[in-house]
């Protein structure tokens, strides 16, 4: 997302050796194209040996790993060259983009991680309709909606991301129309309190890469109102009053600081995470039924192309560690319902971000997973500049299945292309028999011999599973 109140090296790793800088600067670009950014990348490796796979330069790996990274072709700082780069530096062995509505990222997500030597996959996340469920008038996992879950398909393999899009297509336009909605709500309410009015094409979607696949989400339209208040107070302690003042948002303390930093970088995302705690729910407009398709109807989607679908799993907030969430109760008093109803709609995984929930209710989400023989899919949502990449809870010793579930996930995902038969939950796969816990162990141990360099090599990927067909 470009704005002139997102100074562009807030997305750069810190300490960044001033001779690689133009060329990150340039794979970093969201004005820049895929291409443009994969070729920056691969001129870096080129000059400096010392930054390519194995080179001196290269951070050691510390084996953490992140599925849920969002990228320019949602709501991100990040293009995706620039998501792949963030996450080697913090020493991930494993970067996925899961982007709202949009598989626009994956090409490219792909092509990064492959040329950085570290295992790349990739998703999408949307909204779903549970009507008709007995969880229709239920808060899942959803702030803003009743009976509306977000869920992910994850692991799709690169062949089949054009169907991908296709399906989403028609939801894309869905949102457009309620987005239109909603920017005119949030016009209206910074015209009278004294802001810009706020043009949809003009400061909303010039925010977004919907012209190139990607999706355009509240958080664009927040982001515009952001603007229209920066611009008209800067960061500073007047932004914090005239918050208060004009709009009737309260400041928490610790935010209030950051706001009143004329030399905060992140002043823009944080000035989003306070107006999406904060002002969202003043101008929402519930998702239709165009926009929010049947639970069952997308399960079968993304079983059809060989990915896995996946139930987000919030649970009960106490804090939220993103500052866009207050606290607020979601499934954990119905979550022994709401599994087994998981599985009959159609779901193969549960994904979750172990930093967000304690180890109580990990704990209990854990035993169900097995109970009911649902994968695990670890992420943390990366959407800001001022996020870390580092997720060092996943390599607790109580979480180490959600390393081994990245792997077999890789696995599954670059197999796939193959044949679809191949897959983790494939009724023709040759170790369809296995119980889950077998087949991830048998696929984790494939995904970490597949060459990151060349992860999509059909003949490598044939030989790793030879003896499977014996």
């Amino acid at each position: 997302m470009a704005s002139k109140h997102a100074a562009p090296p807030a997305a750069l790793p810190a300490g960044t050796d001033p001779k690689i800088l133009p060329f990150l600067l340039a794979a970093a670009d969201p004005g820049s194209t895929r291409e443009g950014r994969i070729a920056a990348l691969k001129v870096l490796l080129n000059e400096f040996p010392e930054q390519s796979p194995g080179g001196a330069a290269v951070p050691k790996a510390s084996g953490e790993i992140n599925n849920h990274i969002h990228t320019i072709y949602s709501f991100s700082p990040y293009t995706p060259s620039m998501a792949a780069w963030r996450s080697r530096a913090a020493g991930l062995s494993v970067a996925g983009s899961v982007d709202h509505d949009s598989v626009g990222a994956a090409h490219e997500m792909l092509d990064a991680c492959a040329l950085l030597g570290i295992g790349g996959t990739v998703g999408f996340e949307l909204r779903v309709s549970c009507a008709g469920s007995p969880f229709a008038q239920r808060k899942l996992n959803n702030p803003d909606s009743l009976g509306i879950a977000y869920m992910t398909v994850q692991g799709i393999a690169r062949r089949r991301l054009a169907e991908a899009a296709l399906f989403l297509a028609p939801i894309n336009a869905a949102r457009g129309r309620r987005n239109r909605k909603t920017a005119a709500a949030v016009s209206a309410l910074l015209s009278s309190a004294g802001y810009k009015t706020l043009d949809y094409e003009r400061d909303v979607v010039a925010l977004s890469k919907a012209n190139e696949g990607g999706s355009v989400t509240e958080r664009h339209i927040l982001a515009a109102a952001a603007s229209a208040i920066l611009d008209c107070h800067g960061q500073g302690p007047g932004l914090v009053a005239a918050l208060g003042s004009r709009l009737g948002i309260d400041v928490p303390e610790k935010l209030a600081a950051l706001l009143s930093d004329p030399n905060n970088p992140h002043g823009l995302y944080d000035l989003l995470g306070l107006l999406k705690a904060g002002f969202l729910d003043r101008v929402f407009i519930q998702p239709d039924a165009d926009e929010c398709l049947p639970v069952e109807q997308v399960t079968a989607f993304a079983s059809s192309i060989g990915a896995i679908p996946a139930y987000a799993y919030l649970g009960d907030v106490a804090e939220s560690p993103t500052g866009d969430k207050k606290a607020e109760k979601f499934e954990d008093g119905f979550l022994d319902e709401l599994l087994p109803w998981l599985v009959d709609s159609g779901f193969k995984a549960i994904t979750y971000m172990p930093p967000r929930n304690t180890p109580a209710q990990l704990s209990r989400l854990r035993e169900l997973c097995e109970r009911y023989g649902l994968m695990e899919i670890s992420g943390v949502d990366i959407n800001s500049s001022r996020q870390s990449f580092n997720c060092p809870e996943v390599l607790a010793p109580s979480m180490a299945r959600l390393i081994d579930t990245t792997w077999a996930l890789i696995a599954h995902e670059k197999l796939c292309g193959l044949d679809d038969g191949l897959g983790l939950f494939a009724e023709a796969s040759p170790l369809a028999a296995l119980p889950l816990a077998g087949r991830i162990e048998r696929y984790a141990g494939i995904g970490r011999l597949i060459d990151r360099q060349d992860p999509e090599n059909a003949d490598k990927l044939s030989r790793l599973v030879r003896d499977w067909r014996t």
